[in-house]
């Protein structure tokens, strides 16, 4: 099949698709005269206008991206931002998301400075097993050199059948020869639960990041091992959730609901109303609920947040939400390609419709302003009598900012000096571990860590650190702060409290390094800083602000329980 055939097959394939779930053609659902004319004539001219580019533009087109990220993204992008077009590899990767699994290595990539940078391998996959760790840079993948290869085609080469073994070679700071990890491909799960523990004696709690088909399991086990009847209190954390399966949030909403209570109902034009209820219910457990939320926090994780606040059953805590209520149907399409359109709008159990206003801003300002109205366009009832509003996310029972970065931490992390993200180390971590010193559970921010942190800042030109190149770029201003971290001399230990949640996220992580041994140290280097003076006076804060993600425990543990 020629280039502008196939094109042709897929671009009439989502129309056919969008017309019978529903997405274009006006308020009547039945196939009228009109209605298949205009869809020929639409055909038809795409066709004459596909074949017109083809044979006259001054340059060569490639038809599948003019139809892939051109044709098919735009037609959409008229009617929602949330209607999407796959295609093949994006498709592929979709199902993985949902599958909960995949077969690989079991690690995060992303580019940096024209490589491809290991973000963190998953705690217990091959790749952690072998040794890999975050900040090492793939130079070949099977003696196949990664120059000039995107970050995707890295990702592909590390993908394979589940036992096949995969050559890795890595670049380190602080070796000066490559690094060599022969490991073994495996199944790879892709967990929505990220941690479970107690936060202290009675508090438990739970991340949940996305979810996936298996979600549902995921929770059950983590209500099982914190023996949920038995706890005070449970914070069940959705912050940066973006979501995911429906029939997955109906099934977490059910564990924490009475038999019977509505969970989320959805319709649309062509979708009769349909009502999910908890069909089994929370078998009598009713330990106070918690649930955090703030502005990434979307879908799936807005039906969960909904159906507690309407019923009562928790309090909300955060963030207003992104606002996103509107249910899409994934549809395979030829050519390994997918189709994810809009075909109904979900609504709360007291009638909420969450989904925020798109029509009348661009798709830049619904993506990443996310305005609050001023004015909520709905005001309905929990089924205590509160007022709850709609028309714009899950408004938080208690409203709690997210702390803004103070100039210093802002050039931290602008810098690489720490990495703002719970996947990845910043450059201090990378040029700390290079000297191959040894980090154990018991790992103090000491004086020799502060005098190498100094070090790193000061920037004197060595064999180990090739000059200057891992040096921190503001010279000027590293010379001004190193002034600053001259204090006090002694060692200070890391906030108890701190410590015992970073050893518990430790212990329960499944996401890798970035919780371990790389966070405890950057963690202890800020714990100093302050402590010597060179952050705000609020000290703990300030620490949890340069590492929110993955001080996340001891913030928890100070907002919500007050201790």
């Amino acid at each position: 099949m020629n280039l502008e055939r196939r094109g042709l097959v897929v671009v009439v394939a989502v129309l056919l698709v969008s017309a019978v779930l529903g997405g274009i053609y006006g308020p009547n659902v039945r196939a009228t005269t009109a209605s298949a004319d205009d869809y020929q004539t639409a055909v038809r001219d795409f066709t004459r206008v596909l074949n017109v580019v083809q044979n006259n533009y001054a340059d060569t087109v490639d038809v599948d991206k003019a139809v892939y990220q051109g044709a098919i993204p735009g037609m959409l992008r008229m009617l929602d931002p949330h209607s999407s077009f796959f295609d093949a590899k994006q498709f592929s990767l979709l199902r993985e998301d949902q599958q909960g699994k995949y077969y690989g290595v079991g690690m995060i990539v992303a580019p940096r400075e024209n490589h491809t940078v290991v973000m963190a391998p998953y705690a217990g996959a091959p790749a952690y097993n072998a040794g890999i760790r975050p900040g090492d840079v793939i130079v070949k993948v099977d003696d196949k050199s990664t120059d000039g290869l995107s970050t995707s085609e890295v990702a592909d080469m590390l993908k394979g059948p589940k036992g096949t073994v995969v050559k890795i070679t890595i670049s380190r700071e602080g070796y000066s020869e490559l690094l060599v990890f022969t490991v073994t491909r495996d199944e790879i799960p892709r967990h929505s639960v990220d941690v479970t523990f107690l936060l202290k004696p009675g508090i438990g709690y739970i991340r949940l990041s996305g979810f996936n088909e298996t979600t549902d399991r995921e929770i059950a086990d983590s209500l099982k091992q914190l023996n949920a009847s038995s706890l005070d209190g449970l914070i069940l954390d959705m912050r940066g959730n973006p979501g995911g399966l429906l029939n997955e949030a109906v099934a977490v909403g059910d564990m924490f609901l009475d038999k019977n209570q509505l969970i989320v109902s959805h319709h649309g034009r062509t979708s009769p109303e349909r009502r999910y209820y908890a069909l089994r219910g929370n078998q009598g457990v009713t330990v106070p609920l918690v649930i955090l939320v703030n502005n990434n926090s979307a879908s799936a994780t807005e039906i969960v947040s909904g159906a507690v606040q309407d019923h009562d059953r928790g309090l909300i805590v955060g963030e207003t939400t992104f606002g996103k209520g509107l249910v899409q149907t994934v549809t395979a399409l030829s050519e390994n390609t997918g189709l994810a359109l809009t075909t109904a709008r979900y609504y709360t159990p007291s009638g909420r419709l969450i989904q925020r206003d798109y029509k009348s801003v661009s798709l830049y300002e619904y993506h990443y302003e996310r305005k609050v109205p001023d004015h909520p366009t709905e005001v309905k009832l929990t089924d205590s009598g509160r007022q709850v509003t709609g028309g714009g996310g899950i408004t938080p029972d208690i409203a709690v900012a997210a702390p803004k970065l103070t100039k210093f931490e802002q050039l931290l992390y602008r810098d690489d000096v720490f990495f703002p993200a719970e996947t990845g180390v910043g450059g201090f971590t990378r040029f700390y571990l290079g000297a191959k010193p040894a980090i154990t559970k018991d790992f103090e921010a000491d004086d020799n860590v502060m005098r190498v942190f100094r070090e790193y800042f000061s920037c004197p030109p060595s064999a180990s650190r090739k000059g200057s190149r891992y040096c921190w770029k503001p010279i000027r201003k590293c010379r001004r702060l190193s002034k600053r971290f001259r204090r006090r001399g002694r060692s200070i230990r890391m906030p108890r409290r701190s410590w015992r949640s970073a050893r518990a996220g430790q212990s329960s992580s499944r996401k890798g390094h970035s919780q371990g041994t790389f966070s405890i140290l950057a963690r202890g280097v800020a714990s100093r800083l302050c402590r010597d003076g060179c952050c705000a006076p609020t000290c703990l804060r300030a620490v949890e602000r340069v590492l929110a993600s993955t001080c996340a425990f001891a913030k928890i543990d100070t907002l919500l329980v007050g201790e």
